[in-house]
This record gives structure tokens, C-alpha cells and sequence, in this order.
């Protein structure tokens, strides 16, 4: 019986391939415990092709946890057919779920900002950046000032609800973790008091 013949992947392909096996590698290790040699490891290919793709350990973290950040960002995209208070809602839904079912992703990608790699930083307070932005649409819609202190607030609550979902996330269901519903209901009742706080500041 003949040989399997390997599938010649495209450079695109290739780099794609090895980015996911990134990704996939963060569900249960750090960013920190990826490198060169163990991507070449689990993907099947040789320490020079992942050095080709990335030159540096560094331009691997980068690719890596871009690839995670977008992941992050498309699950968690608000919908526009819904009312302002219902997309709020729709959205901390869903980026409970994604830290349910890709805790170790999130975690990296979190934890990523704290990165020696100011480029890894980047990326990851691009993502903060976006949802931060993305609720204070909503809020605008809703008849809150669009203002400094209302921006400032948004983004420290963004971090906020991260390190909530990350601490939730690793307590065992036994010592009575919420279920996802109390878990968006906290969350909403804490964005309500940033949002309240904002709109009293004198600064």
C-alpha cells in the first residue's frame, strides 16, 4: 500500500498552523512555557521552519497572542440588532462562556500584559481597548455623557471583569462556583455602579 503523501501547506498555511498550535498550547501552559523548540515539537516541524516564520521567541509570543486576542474579540463581537442594554448583556454572556471553554487562552492573554514584551502589552490592551469602547457606545445609546472620567471608568472595569472571570474560572465547582447567569448579573450590577460613579465625578 503506498505511502500517505503530506499535504504541501502554502507559507500563509503554514504560519496559520503554527499560530493555532500556539493558541491551542495556551488552553493549559503560559505564554511564558511556549517556545521555539516546543512549537516545533507539537506541530511536527523543524526549530529552523518555526525560527522562518517568526525570527524570535518574542515575534512567536506576538503572533500567538494576536491570534488569541482576535479569537477573544470576534467571540465577544456586540450585536448591533440589539437593544443597547440587551447587547451589554449578550456580550458579558458570551465572554463567560469563552473564559469557560478557553480559560487557559484567556488567562495567557490576560496575564500577557504583564508581558517583559511591550509589543505583547500592546496587543493585549488593544483588546481591553475595544471593549471598553464597545460598552461605551452602548452606554451613549442609552443617554449617558460621553466624557473623560466615563472612558477612564470603562477601562479599569474592563480589567476588573477580567480578573473576575479569571478567578471564577479556576475555583472548582464544589466550593460553589456561580453558574454564568449570577455571574453576568454581578458584573452588570458592578458596571452599573462604575457608570454611576462617572457620571457623579467632579473631575
Amino acid at each position: 500500500m503506498p505511502a500517505e503523501r503530506r499535504v504541501r501547506l502554502s507559507p500563509d498555511e503554514r504560519r496559520a498552523q503554527l499560530i493555532a498550535a500556539g493558541v491551542n498550547f495556551l488552553s493549559d501552559h503560559s505564554l511564558d512555557d511556549l517556545t521555539i523548540d516546543g512549537l516545533a515539537a507539537i506541530s511536527g516541524v523543524s526549530r529552523a521552519l518555526v525560527f522562518h516564520y517568526f525570527d524570535t521567541r518574542q515575534g512567536m509570543h506576538r503572533a500567538v497572542v494576536q491570534a488569541a486576542r482576535d479569537a477573544l474579540l470576534d467571540a465577544t463581537l456586540p450585536r448591533p440588532e440589539l437593544q443597547p442594554r440587551e447587547r451589554v448583556h449578550d456580550v458579558l454572556l458570551r465572554i463567560t462562556r469563552f473564559v469557560d471553554e478557553h480559560r487557559g487562552t484567556f488567562f495567557s492573554l490576560v496575564r500577557g500584559v504583564a508581558s517583559g514584551d511591550p509589543t505583547v502589552r500592546a496587543v493585549v490592551d488593544q483588546a481591553r481597548e475595544a471593549n471598553a469602547e464597545h460598552l461605551r457606545a452602548s452606554l451613549v445609546e442609552l443617554g449617558e455623557t460621553d466624557s473623560a472620567v466615563l472612558r477612564l471608568a470603562l477601562r479599569a472595569w474592563v480589567a476588573f471583569t477580567e480578573e473576575t472571570l479569571i478567578n471564577l474560572a479556576s475555583r472548582p465547582d464544589e466550593v460553589g462556583r456561580p453558574d454564568r447567569d449570577e455571574i453576568v448579573a454581578f458584573l452588570e450590577r458592578t458596571l452599573d455602579g462604575v457608570v454611576a460613579a462617572a457620571r457623579d465625578a467632579a473631575f
